[in-house]
């Protein structure tokens, strides 16, 4: 098996958005309580936050963190996590049937995103709440009048606006498990009026409407196109959610997973393009992609876990190679639709299907796919360039899925080219031809991978890491593996 891949610097799909390799912090299991926030921990500083957690998000440079859900927005009451801690209610959380103690809300976590040198992308529930609750949050976090919330804020200790920028209108408001579900229609007109007061309230913010909660979604389509036509000028992105798994344990096809995000970000492309025409607009409606991953491992496991309890480990899902391999083909998928998804968030950061996971007083630890995420954050800086990738294929779940995928950017400042590649071949390592139309020389080889495509890693061990390739005169991208190429241009 061989791969040679094409390109040249001239030919462009455009600029990567810093916030497309986000991510996102919800109330649900121990995302917040035992994951970013711990007073008890030998780490914590004085507001209760984990000082271990803390430095691995650092690390990362996570650019922008959705907050506060997710499911648990649409019957979120903002104001409870206001104020003074020992006045704060304990409250049934019908979303993930848990108790929230509401000792973290946005009060402290602007202040955790500050130290994490992240900006906040925060939702507003649109679920039993509407326009008004959404146009009060607003005031309260980015006010400078003289009047009630923003004095409100003051008063709790919070002088200096928040200043957040980037609101999400509700979420997944079409999906029969969200609290106070939507017809089309309805969430449309629910939508479009909370934005405009919300953008009167603070016209400098952008605006995310809700997408369908996934690409199978039976109302998708029609979801889209009604929500757009409503909504389209008062919002700036359209959201799109979905998650990816391997619970018939078929390696191959599971491996093929970004072929159907490609496919549903160009569908929604598509629909996007076509309420503009309809219009007869000159403004683009751009995407976030503001919830993907793996989820699947801990489906089973959440079954058992106790009702009424706070912080219950849940969706704390174990990854292995193999799903560092597919959240490495979804970040190459990003990349490659960057002049369309401006915004994208790795669903979630801390211990609930994420990249980062805790023990209860003790270590903190990187999960396999915290590897290719960080690479893309460090390195997919720049333009993102078309590219023609020549490989053989394999025939698996129906669909024609190359060995090889694979994205790349140049970095200008730098003047260097990075080249993402997954081989998803599990028996062949593959040599690599390149045909980049300039003078380059390969300076680094990153790789992730191994001979078991199930190898976890753990607090004890890390079975899956990255490694750096001695260089030679020939590029090998290893067996079922991640890699990360970095040329400098001549």
């Amino acid at each position: 098996m061989n791969c040679t891949i094409k390109l040249s610097l001239k030919n462009e799909i455009g600029k990567i958005d810093k916030r497309l390799f986000g991510s996102f912090i919800e109330h649900l299991g121990r995302a917040v309580y035992g994951g970013i926030y711990e007073p008890d921990h030998p780490t914590a500083d004085k507001n209760g936050f984990r000082g271990d957690v803390l430095e691995l998000v650092k690390e990362l440079k996570v650019p922008v963190i959705r907050y506060p859900g997710g499911n648990f927005v649409s019957g979120y009451n903002w104001e409870d996590g206001t104020g003074d801690k020992a006045l704060r209610p304990r409250k049934m959380d019908l979303a993930w049937q848990a108790v929230e103690t509401n000792q973290v809300g946005i009060d402290e976590f602007q202040e955790w995103a500050k130290l994490t040198g992240g900006e906040i992308m925060m939702a507003v529930n649109l679920g039993t709440r509407g326009a008004d609750e959404a146009r009060e949050l607003v005031e309260y976090c980015n006010g400078t009048t003289d009047t009630h919330y923003a004095d409100m804020r003051r008063k709790n200790g919070f002088e200096e606006p928040f200043g957040i920028k980037l609101w999400c209108l509700g979420n997944e408001m079409d999906g029969a498990w969200q609290i106070c579900a939507q017809t089309p229609y309805e969430y449309a007109r629910k939508a479009c009026e909370a934005a405009k007061v919300m953008k009167w309230t603070d016209d400098s913010i952008e605006l995310v409407a809700c997408g369908s909660s996934n690409s199978n979604s039976p109302t998708f389509g029609v979801w889209e196109e009604t929500v757009l036509r409503e909504c389209y000028d008062h919002i700036d992105y359209l959201s799109l959610h979905n998650y990816y798994g391997n619970r018939d344990n078929d390696s191959a096809a599971y491996l093929g997973s970004s072929l159907d995000m490609d496919s549903f970000i160009k569908r929604v492309t598509a629909i996007c393009d076509k309420v503009k025409a309809e219009k007869n607009s000159d403004k683009q409606i751009n995407l976030s992609f503001d919830e993907w991953n793996v989820w699947f491992h801990s489906n089973e496991s959440d079954k058992e876990i106790p009702k009424w309890t706070v912080a219950p480990p849940q969706l704390e899902d174990i990854y292995n190679l193999e799903d560092a391999l597919v959240v490495g083909t979804l970040l190459t998928t990003l990349i490659k639709n960057c002049d369309r998804v401006k915004i994208g968030c790795l669903a979630q950061l801390v211990n609930v299907i994420a990249p980062i996971m805790t023990e209860k007083g003790g270590k903190v630890w990187k999960q396999t796919i915290f590897y290719p995420y960080s690479h893309a954050l460090k390195f997919a800086r720049g333009t993102a360039l078309q590219i023609k990738t020549e490989a053989e294929s394999y025939t698996a779940g129906g669909k024609e899925i190359p060995y090889i995928e694979a994205a790349a950017v140049y970095n200008e400042e730098e003047k260097e080219l990075v080249v993402f590649a997954v081989n998803r071949s599990q028996k062949d390592d593959c040599p690599l031809d390149t045909d980049f139309g300039v003078s380059t020389d390969l300076i680094r080889h990153l790789t992730v991978t191994g001979d078991d495509l199930k190898a976890e890693n753990s607090a004890k061990a890390e079975r899956v890491t990255e490694t750096e390739i001695q260089l030679s005169d020939k590029v090998i991208l290893p067996k079922q593996s991640w890699n990360v190429l970095i040329y400098k241009i001549n």
